[in-house]
């Protein structure tokens, strides 16, 4: 999926008419016979959606929108972002113009590995504990030959590790699968690897398995977003450079400092992100639940991103989060649009979407700042909620 090398900045991409804005995404994406016309019927039929759930009983439409300016490892993408909320995409727009600067927004990740958690009821945990681990080669190679097309595409199952829980006479252990999904989700495979393993681990402890279930805190499947703000950049009309710089630093303290306002910090972050899975069609809940229990992980709740004041002046950012997508399965293989959603930014695995999802949430969690330490985040906001309700009463 290489994209022509064109540039993504695009002054006055809002001032566009659509069918302008649908000929840029055609150009944008060399010119292949994708259909386009999908983005008017949502790219997605009744009959599809009886495959993905149960009880159909129509579709429910949202916007698909393209936030365009992002530079993500010096690459120039246009963002796909699904979402009902104003202001969450023109916002996103406007903080990547802004990361532009200084280089844009630069995204390390480690590995896709998935921990699928297997809980183990018994008298004596620390033994069990032993007795597994000195049979860990036998068990992994268990959950591999219940999966050997991932074993042939480079990931399959990693390493055991046991924990133990409880409280006063209740103890359990609880074994974690780690597994590399590669550009999975992973969720069906681990549960399939967990469940295929316990028979065994009975039989080798005496226990008895009770749940076999992914964990959603992914946080063996971290991703890392920085960005540099050059301080001449960040002047406004009405506020100088420092008086912004200071106030988004000030605002990112106060979310250390608080969890009240680190709740709504974390939203900001979850606007970008969540609109780009929603986009491509990746499980935003799953994401949700890994981020709010990061941040909580440590036994506070703590903001996901921090700002603070280079040494030079210049404002940086840094975003870490578990980033448990995928590129293959799920909607992705029926949702037309989702499958459109990641030509457009190229989407060769799920590392790369990965990066892309984690750098648009930092971009919604500047802007939000921005407005917050400058005008205020109401003023942009209900400008956009009135053109909202001035279409809404013209329909």
């Amino acid at each position: 999926m290489t994209l022509r090398p064109i540039s993504s900045r695009l002054s006055g991409w809002h001032k566009l008419s659509r069918r302008e804005r649908l000929n840029i995404l055609k150009h944008w994406l060399d010119d292949r016979p994708l259909d386009l016309s999908i983005l008017d019927s949502g790219g997605l039929s009744t009959q599809q959606a009886e495959s993905l759930i149960e009880n159909v009983c129509g579709l429910y439409s949202l916007p698909f929108s393209v936030a365009p300016n992002f530079v993500i490892n010096d690459e120039d993408l246009l963002v796909p972002m699904v979402i009902e909320e104003p202001s969450v995409v023109a916002a996103a727009s406007n903080a990547a113009r802004l990361a532009r600067h200084g280089g844009g927004f630069h995204v390390e990740s480690s590995n896709p590995i998935m921990i699928e958690q297997i809980q183990i009821t018994l008298d004596d945990p620390e033994k069990a504990a032993r007795i597994i681990l000195e049979h860990k080669a036998e068990l992994l190679d268990i959950a591999r030959q219940s999966d050997p097309t991932l074993i042939d595409l480079g990931g399959g199952p990693l390493d055991l590790e046991c924990r133990q829980i409880g409280r006063g006479g209740e103890r359990y252990l609880i074994l974690h699968l780690l597994v590399d999904v590669r550009d999975a989700m992973g969720a069906n495979t681990i549960n399939t690897m967990g469940e295929a393993i316990a028979p065994k681990i009975e039989a080798l402890t005496g226990g008895k398995v009770g749940l076999c279930i992914i964990s959603n805190l992914a946080d063996r499947r971290l991703v890392t977003v920085k960005t540099r703000i050059p301080f001449k950049s960040l002047k406004m009309k009405d506020f100088s450079a420092e008086q912004v710089r200071d106030g988004i630093v000030a605002a990112s303290r106060f979310a250390e400092l608080d969890p009240y306002r680190a709740a709504t910090h974390n939203k900001g972050v979850m606007n970008g992100i969540d609109a780009v899975l929603l986009a491509t069609g990746n499980d935003w809940r799953a994401v949700e639940a890994g981020a709010h229990a990061f941040a909580a992980k440590d036994g506070g709740y703590h903001p996901l991103s921090v700002w603070w004041s280079g040494d030079n002046g210049d404002l940086r950012g840094r975003l870490t989060i578990p980033m448990a997508v995928g590129i293959v399965g799920g909607a992705t293989r029926v949702q037309a649009v989702a499958r459109l959603a990641l030509e457009l930014i190229g989407a060769d695995s799920a590392t790369k979407l990965a990066a892309v999802a984690a750098a648009a949430g930092l971009a919604n969690n500047l802007a939000a700042l921005r407005s917050l330490a400058t005008e205020g985040i109401q003023k942009g906001h209900m400008r956009l909620h009135q053109r909202s309700r001035h279409l809404t009463d013209k329909s």
